[in-house]
């Protein structure tokens, strides 16, 4: 569960609930009264999800499962009572700061009111003097992105399953007067059994006849045309600035269904401009192992024309469900069906290994040196984890170094910007140190702040290539043309663990 820059949480005035989203810490609203947002009370509204009186250490908190802008998701388990939620943290000044706050309340209102098997289910809220905190059900599966990425690809079989159960969902959504505005994969959670639960309401948007109850002040925004949501799955009317419709999120569906057939975005490309580019263009191309009915859907489902789209016509969701793709989906039994079985975190398994890319070569070993591409034979299991791209190891970089210090991964990536890119050199030593350098004038550019504590620093992938390097204080983004983007995220993770 990634990003998505409309996160959640509300404190209302009345004692049960929270709609007034109280996103002002105690500095600010001394320093800047009319930053104070209250929202007037609701006789006739109360909170399925409680506004609970707990804090931070009530939980024993875990591995983070994504990180956005304002706000990251964590695993936490209540002390008391040993259950586990995923624990949204979303950080009150930079609501405020960024305009936020609108969003917030919209997510923790909707979520309140939705209630759907394939929808993340809202169990509490609570707050401090710094954050908002939201209680979701975790999803143990993880996020489908993580399945296409172990796997490569999805078969036809498996995508079937999945994208019936978002579309079982989406049509739910869709008749409560709301649309998501940022179906993605890494938006589509798995429960522990494999089942596709639709997640991050933060981009939500409520139409005219909604039949979600709205509380003053909470609304997403007051243009239905606000550009919102993940490049490689907008649709062109939304960059055209046309209203949002429900068709929106039927594009979006068509962009992750060809991502789990594929393993990457229809309109993939270096930059959000070019990916914007492509969109506008309807740049869409199809592997040869696509399914005549696959292609077909999905070709159907990027119509350029909205009211074209399978789900948006006259015949609604029927039009979409009777697709041949969907031939032998029982759906009124979807969720009785044994899902597809999940791959394992690679992360759990040990031993050597190669990653996809011919030049990459992960080993254990005691100290790193130049190698021919053999391998190496493993040192003691006491060792770390060394992840060192063949290519790119070379003495220049040992300048970067102090004595005795080793490196553990190294590569040429892309430091991405909105626009533009620069290549730099990527390395991670044992000291523990990460940096990154310019290639012309081997110049470190950015020594990037060190934690054990992976709230502090963790790595997110967002595709094969593409990953984003988080700190408390910036999110940097990198692309590596060679794949290694998993084996960054384990590189830095298996030295916290170390450490």
């Amino acid at each position: 569960m990634e990003q998505s820059d409309g996160d959640t949480t509300m404190t209302t005035t009345t004692s049960d609930s929270m709609a007034d989203c109280d996103a002002e810490n105690v500095s600010d609203q001394k320093q800047n009264p009319s930053k104070m947002v209250k929202i007037p009370s609701s006789k006739n509204f109360v909170f399925r999800a409680p506004q609970e009186n707990f804090n931070i250490q009530n939980f024993e908190l875990g591995k983070i499962y994504g990180v956005g802008s304002y706000s990251k998701v964590i695993r936490a388990k209540k002390k008391d009572t040993g259950v586990i939620y995923a624990l949204k943290i979303m950080d009150k000044k930079f609501i405020l700061k960024e305009n936020k706050t609108a969003y917030v309340k919209m997510e923790r209102i909707v979520l309140d009111q939705l209630n759907h098997p394939g929808i993340v289910q809202l169990c509490f809220t609570f707050q401090d003097t710094f954050s908002i905190y939201m209680g979701l059900e975790s999803c143990e599966g993880g996020e489908l992105f993580d399945q296409i990425t172990r796997k490569g690809r999805l078969s036809e079989e498996e995508a079937r399953f999945y994208a019936a159960e978002v579309v079982d969902a989406l049509e739910y959504i869709h008749s409560m007067g709301l649309i998501h505005r940022d179906i993605k994969p890494e938006n589509l959670l798995l429960t522990s059994d494999g089942h596709i639960k639709i997640a991050d309401f933060g981009s939500v948007k409520p139409m005219e006849d909604s039949n979600i109850t709205v509380l003053p002040n909470a609304a997403s925004d007051d243009k239905a045309c606000t550009f919102v949501g993940t490049a490689a799955y907008v649709p062109p009317e939304v960059l055209n600035s046309s209203p949002a419709t429900f068709s929106n999120d039927l594009w979006a569906l068509g962009c992750t269904l060809y991502q789990m057939l594929s393993g990457t975005p229809p309109f993939k490309d270096a930059s959000e401009w070019l990916i914007f580019q492509r969109i506008i263009a309807r740049d869409l191309r199809f592997p040869n192992y696509f399914s005549d009915d696959a292609k077909n859907l999905i070709d159907r489902l990027l119509d350029k024309d909205p009211i074209r789209r399978p789900g948006a016509g006259p015949d609604g969701y029927d039009a979409l469900k009777k697709h041949p793709f969907f031939n032998g989906v029982n759906w009124k039994k979807l969720r009785s069906q044994v899902p597809p079985k999940l791959a394992l975190d690679p992360k759990s398994e040990t031993g050597n290994f190669r990653d996809s890319s011919r030049n990459s070569l992960i080993y254990r070993s005691s100290s790193l040196r130049q190698t021919d591409g053999t391998g190496s034979p493993g040192a003691s299991a006491g060792h770390v984890m060394r992840h060192a791209s063949i290519d790119s190891f070379d003495s220049k970089w040992q300048q970067f170094l102090e004595p005795g210090e080793s490196v553990l991964m190294i590569s040429m990536v892309k430091k991405l910007r909105k626009i533009t890119s620069k290549k730099v050199q990527l390395i991670l030593t044992d000291k523990p140190k990460l940096i990154y350098v310019d290639l012309t004038k081997l110049m470190v550019m950015k020594s990037i702040a060190w934690s054990d504590n992976p709230s502090d620093l963790n790595v997110q992938v967002t595709s094969p290539t593409h990953f984003k390097i988080c700190t408390p204080k910036k999110v940097m983004s990198f692309e590596d043309a060679k794949q290694r983007a998993v084996q960054w995220r384990k590189a830095i993770e298996d030295l916290q663990n170390r450490m």
